[in-house]
C-alpha cells in the first residue's frame, strides 16, 4: 500500500513540474497562444482544488483502495489524451481530467498509508509518501530537459502509463482486502451497543469515530450510504475557482483589474453561503465541527496553508533572483535549485519517524520557524549575492519543510477516525494548493512590484528584463522573502497551539 500510493504521489507531482519545463516546446508545436499556455498548467491544481474535499468525501463512503484505482485509471487515461493532443483547448481540457484524476488519488493516497500503519509508524509511512511527492517535483525539471532535448515533448505524458499499470495490478488485488475488512466493519456497525446505550464509535464533537471503532452511520456494502450533498459541492468548487483563478493570473491581470476584483469578492460570498448551508444540511460535505471543535485538525490546515504560502512561491522566484538579477546561467541556477528538494526528499521520512517517537507539535512548528530563518536568509542577502548564502538558506528552507510536512500530516490525519480519512486527507490538500495560490500572487505581485505591468511575463515567461528592472526586481524579491518569513512565523504559532494528539488505534 505504500508503494502504490507513493508512486502515485510521484506522479501526480513529476506531471507539474515536468509540463512547466516542455511548455517552451509543446506551445509552438501546438501553436499555443499566450492565454493557452498558462491555462494548460493552472487548470491541473484547479481541478485538483476543487476536486479533493468531495472525491474524499465519496472515498470514505464507498472504499478507499476503490477510488485510489479509479484515480489511477483517470490519470493514466487522460495523460495518453493529454499525449495526443493536437491544439491547445483538447490539452487543456484533457490536463483538466487528468488534474482530477489525481485528486482522487491525492486525497485517498495519506489515507490509505495511515489505515495501513499503526499510530506508531504513520509519521514514518507519511515521510516516506511524502518525500516520493518531493522526489517527482526534484525529478521533473531534468526528467522533462532531457525528454523534449531528445524526442517528442508527448513522452512528458507517456512515461506515467507503466507506473498507473503497476499501481492498477496491484491495487486491484489490495482491493479484495479492503472489501473484507468493511464487511466486517458493516457487521459490528449494526450489532447492539454497550449497556451503556452509546452506539459503538459514537462520533465525538470533532466529528471522529474514536477509538478506531466503526463510524455511526454504516457506509460498507450493507449499510446505507449517505448521499453527496450537491449543494454544498457546488458553492464549494465554485468558491475556489473564483478565489483560484485571480491568485494565478493576478501577475498578468494586476490585484486592482475588475476581473479580480470581482472574483475575489464572488468568493468571499460563496465561501459565507457554503458555510450557511453546510450548518444546516443532514448529511455535509463537510462536518464544520471537525474546523470548530477538533483544534488539532483545524490548527494543522491552518499551518499548511500558511506553510505553503510562505513557501510555494520561493522556488519560482529564487531562480528568476538568480537569473535576472544575479545573471547566473539556466545550468547554473538548476544546479542551486536542487538544494532545496533534495533536504526534503532526504529528510521528511527522518522527521516522520521522530514525530512517532515525540509526537508532532514540536517538529512541526520547529520546522517552520526554520522556513522563517532561510526566506529570511533569502531576504537579507547582500547585492550581489555569494552563491554559498543562496544555497545555505535554500537548505535551511528545505530542512524546515522536511521537519514540517510529514509531523503535520501525521497530526492531521491523527484527529480524525477511519470514517473520514480521505476527507481529511482532501480537505488538507485543498488547504495546500490554496496556500500555493496565494503564495504565487502574493509573493509574486511583491517581487514584481518594481517591474510595472509587465512584471509576470519577467517572473513566469522568463522574459528578458533591463539592468534597471533587474534591480528593482532584487528589491522586490527581498521584500517578498522577509514577507514570507513573517508568514511562516505566524503558521509556527498555528502548528504550536494544535494540542496534544489523542492518538487512536485503526483497525
Amino acid at each position: 500500500m505504500l508503494v502504490v500510493s507513493s508512486l502515485a504521489m510521484f506522479t501526480g507531482t513529476l506531471v507539474t513540474t515536468v509540463v512547466a519545463v516542455a511548455l517552451p516546446v509543446m506551445g509552438p508545436s501546438l501553436r499555443l497562444s499566450y492565454s493557452e499556455a498558462l491555462w494548460v498548467q493552472a487548470i491541473y491544481v484547479l481541478a485538483m482544488s476543487v476536486s479533493l474535499v468531495p472525491v474524499g468525501r465519496l472515498a470514505d463512503q464507498h472504499g478507499l483502495v476503490r477510488f485510489f484505482l479509479i484515480g489511477s485509471g483517470i490519470f493514466g487515461l487522460f495523460s495518453i489524451g493529454c499525449a495526443l493532443a493536437f491544439n491547445g483547448p483538447f490539452l487543456i481540457a484533457m490536463r483538466f481530467l487528468q488534474g482530477a484524476g489525481a485528486a482522487f488519488t491525492s486525497a485517498t493516497a495519506s489515507a490509505l498509508v495511515t489505515a495501513a500503519f499503526p499510530p506508531e509508524e504513520r509519521g514514518r509511512a507519511l515521510g516516506l509518501n511524502a518525500m516520493a511527492g518531493y522526489v517527482g517535483l526534484m525529478l521533473g525539471p531534468p526528467i522533462g530537459g532531457v525528454i523534449v532535448s531528445h524526442t517528442s515533448w508527448r513522452w512528458i505524458f507517456l512515461v506515467n502509463v507503466p507506473i498507473v499499470l503497476f499501481n492498477l495490478s496491484w491495487g486491484w488485488k489490495l482491493r479484495g482486502a479492503e472489501d473484507r475488512d468493511r464487511a466486517r466493519m458493516s457487521e459490528a456497525a449494526v450489532r447492539p451497543g454497550p449497556a451503556t446505550g452509546a452506539a459503538p464509535g459514537a462520533r465525538t464533537a470533532g466529528g471522529a469515530a474514536r477509538s478506531g471503532a466503526a463510524p455511526a452511520r454504516p457506509t460498507g456494502p450493507r449499510g446505507a450510504r449517505a448521499r453527496l450533498d450537491l449543494p454544498g459541492t457546488a458553492l464549494l468548487a465554485a468558491m475556489l475557482a473564483a478565489l483560484l483563478v485571480p491568485l494565478i493570473f493576478v501577475p498578468f491581470w494586476g490585484w486592482v483589474s475588475p476581473l479580480t476584483l470581482g472574483l475575489l469578492v464572488g468568493a468571499v460570498v460563496l465561501f459565507a453561503s457554503f458555510v450557511l448551508v453546510e450548518s444546516k444540511v443532514e448529511d455535509p460535505l463537510l462536518d464544520l465541527d471537525l474546523v470548530r471543535k477538533n483544534r488539532q485538525f483545524a490548527a494543522g490546515n491552518a499551518a499548511a496553508f500558511l506553510n505553503y504560502a510562505a513557501v510555494y512561491g520561493v522556488t519560482t522566484l529564487t531562480a528568476v533572483f538568480l537569473e535576472v538579477s544575479e545573471r547566473h546561467t539556466a545550468q547554473n541556477t538548476g544546479f542551486f535549485m536542487l538544494t532545496q528538494p533534495l533536504f526534503m526528499a532526504a529528510l521528511s521520512p527522518v522527521f516522520g519517524r521522530l514525530s512517532d517517537k515525540i509526537g508532532s507539535r514540536l517538529p512541526a512548528t520547529a520546522g517552520m520557524l526554520l522556513v522563517a530563518v532561510g526566506t529570511a536568509q533569502l531576504g537579507l542577502l547582500p547585492m550581489p549575492a555569494p552563491a554559498w548564502r543562496v544555497i545555505v538558506a535554500l537548505a535551511v528552507v528545505g530542512i524546515g519543510m522536511a521537519a514540517f510536512s510529514s509531523p503535520n500530516t501525521s497530526s492531521v490525519m491523527g484527529s480524525v477516525g477511519r470514517s473520514q480519512l480521505s476527507l481529511a486527507s482532501g480537505f488538507l490538500g485543498t488547504m495546500r494548493t490554496t496556500g500555493q495560490g496565494v503564495s504565487v500572487a502574493l509573493l509574486g505581485a511583491i517581487a514584481a512590484s518594481g517591474l510595472g505591468p509587465t512584471g509576470g511575463r519577467v517572473i513566469f515567461l522568463g522574459e528578458k528584463a533591463s539592468e534597471a528592472a533587474a534591480t528593482s526586481y532584487g528589491e522586490g524579491f527581498r521584500t517578498a522573502m522577509l514577507v514570507a518569513a513573517g508568514l511562516a512565523v505566524v503558521g509556527a504559532l498555528v502548528s504550536m497551539v494544535r494540542g496534544q494528539p489523542e492518538e487512536q488505534k485503526r483497525h
